[in-house]
C-alpha cells in the first residue's frame, strides 16, 4: 500500500519524492503490463542486482533557501505569538481605557461638613457670624420679638463638626423682648452673635477656665421690673462681648460703640423677672455654665427671638 504523505515542516527524503509517473516512490512496474509504442522499456533485473529507483530531479538551492525561509517565518510566528501571551496584559492593549469623567456632584454626594457646621435653630444669616474655631455655643432664643422668657442650651461642636446639644434652661431676658439696633435705656436685649471671653463675679470662681474676676464690686441691690429682690443677681456673671473689649473684666467701663448703644450687658443669676438688657439664669445652671466653657473652644452666645434667628 502507499507509503504516508511527508509531514508538513520535515524535510523530504528521497525514498518520500514522488516519482515521474505519480505513483508512491518505491514501488516497480509491473512486467506483464501493456507498454505503449515509442516507449523504451528497460531490461530485466538480474538476480542479485539492486533495485532501481525513480528519483524526482533535485530542487535548486534557491528552492530550497526559500522553503527554509518559510518554515522559518512560521516557527517565528509561532514563538512569537507565545511569547507575547507571556507579557503582562498592559503590554498586549493596544491603546489605553481613555480616563473617565467624575460625575457631577449632586447635593447627596456632598460631605455633610458645611452643613453640620449650621447650629440647630439658628439661620444661615446668624449662622454665618459664628466663627470658625468657635466650637462652644450659648443658643439664647427668645419666646417672641417681645417677649421677656426665653430658653438657653450651652452647644458643644464635635470633632466631625456637627454641633450637640447640652441641657435646656429657661431664662429671662430684657422687659421688652429683642431689638436688632439696641441703645440705652430701649429695655431689649440686643441680637446678634458675641464672643464670650471673661467671667467674675461676688462669689469665688466656681472652677471656670475663663479669666475670672472676684470682685465685691458685683453688687446688686433695689427690685426689679416686677418687685422681685436683686440681691445676689451678680454672685455670677459672664460677661457678653457687646460694646466692650473683649478679655478684660466684666466690670471694664470701656464702651468702644460710645455709651449711647449700651453697655454692661451680661449673663447672670436669675433674680425672677425680666432684665434690662441682659440673659439670667439661676444660680445652679450658672455654675454648670461656668465650668462647661473654655476659652480654648472660643465660646460664643448667639441670642435673639427665635423669628429673627432662624432668618
Amino acid at each position: 500500500m502507499p507509503r504516508p504523505a511527508a509531514v508538513v515542516g520535515e524535510p523530504l527524503s528521497e525514498d518520500d519524492s514522488p516519482s515521474p509517473s505519480g505513483s508512491a516512490g518505491g514501488e516497480d512496474h509491473h512486467p506483464g503490463a501493456a507498454v505503449p509504442p515509442g516507449v523504451a522499456v528497460p531490461p530485466p533485473r538480474q538476480p542479485g542486482a539492486p533495485r532501481a529507483r525513480h528519483r524526482a530531479p533535485r530542487k535548486s538551492g534557491k528552492a530550497r533557501k526559500l522553503r527554509v525561509a518559510a518554515f522559518a517565518c512560521v516557527g517565528i510566528g509561532v514563538v512569537g505569538t507565545a511569547a507575547l501571551r507571556g507579557l503582562p496584559h498592559t503590554h498586549v492593549q493596544a491603546t489605553a481605557e481613555p480616563p473617565r469623567r467624575p460625575a457631577p456632584q449632586t447635593a447627596r454626594d456632598i460631605a455633610p461638613a458645611g452643613r453640620a457646621a449650621l447650629l440647630p435653630g439658628v439661620g444661615p444669616k446668624f449662622g454665618a457670624r459664628i466663627p470658625a474655631d468657635a466650637r462652644q455655643a450659648l443658643v439664647v432664643t427668645g419666646a417672641s420679638a417681645d417677649s421677656s422668657t426665653s430658653t438657653v442650651v450651652l452647644w458643644q461642636r464635635d470633632a466631625s463638626g456637627r454641633w450637640q446639644p447640652g441641657a435646656t434652661w429657661a431664662a429671662h431676658n430684657a422687659l421688652r423682648g429683642w431689638g436688632t439696633d439696641h441703645h440705652e435705656g430701649d429695655l431689649r436685649s440686643p441680637v446678634g452673635v458675641f464672643t464670650l471671653t471673661a467671667a467674675g463675679g461676688l462669689n469665688a470662681n466656681p472652677g471656670t477656665k475663663l479669666p475670672y474676676d472676684h470682685s465685691t464690686a458685683f453688687q446688686a441691690g433695689g427690685t426689679g421690673f416686677e418687685g422681685e429682690p436683686l440681691t445676689g443677681a451678680f454672685d455670677y456673671v459672664v460677661a457678653i462681648d457687646y460694646n466692650r473689649v473683649p478679655g478684660s473684666t466684666p466690670l471694664d467701663p470701656r464702651a468702644p460703640l460710645g455709651p449711647s448703644r449700651g453697655q454692661g450687658l451680661w449673663v447672670h443669676v436669675d433674680h425672677g423677672g425680666p432684665t434690662h438688657g441682659c440673659v439670667s439664669l439661676s444660680s445652679a445652671h450658672m455654675v454648670d455654665l461656668l465650668r462647661t466653657l473654655d476659652p480654648a473652644d472660643h465660646p460664643v452666645i448667639v441670642m435673639g427671638d427665635r423669628a429673627t434667628l432662624q432668618a
